[in-house]
């Protein structure tokens, strides 16, 4: 298991967009395209200098993503985890699945996403998104949660 900061970045990038977008995090994923995330993730290190709201902006520019309606944190009842901490979730995850199938983080990244845990992880009124590291990964790995 690696500590990948341009991956967390990436993740942290996808949560803020789907936030300000209201764009599940999938939709996020998809209309941002595997050739615009490989850019934000190899040039992480130079984007996380600014703040994440212009980097967002920029990137809500250049691949005219809309406005939806999905509103995951105006539905929360409860403290709503903030983009950071979604992203290294996201993060952590990936970084698993990457390792385990020997992909490159990107390809892991669009596996996830694609998937039905990014659903599970994006619910905060749940408290799956707080759980262990390799209970997600075995979550994922699984294709539903698992009894505890």
């Amino acid at each position: 298991m690696r500590n990948d900061n341009d991956l967390f970045f990436v993740c942290s990038l996808i949560e803020f967009l789907g936030r300000e977008r209201r764009l599940s995090r999938k939709e996020v994923v998809a209309r941002l395209g595997k050739e615009t995330i490989q850019r934000v993730y190899d040039y992480a290190d130079v984007f996380h200098c600014e703040p994440i709201a212009k980097v967002a902006d920029d990137f809500v520019q250049l691949r005219s993503l809309p406005t939806g309606s999905y509103d995951n944190v105006a539905d929360c009842r409860y403290n709503v985890p903030d983009y950071w901490t979604i992203g290294k979730v996201y993060a952590r995850l990936i970084d698993d699945v990457a390792e385990r199938d020997g992909s490159s983080p990107i390809d892991a990244l669009e596996k996830v996403y694609a998937s039905w845990i990014d659903e599970a992880i994006s619910n905060y009124n749940s408290d799956f998104f707080y759980q262990p590291r390799d209970y997600l990964f075995a979550c994922f790995d699984e294709g539903e949660v698992l009894d505890g």
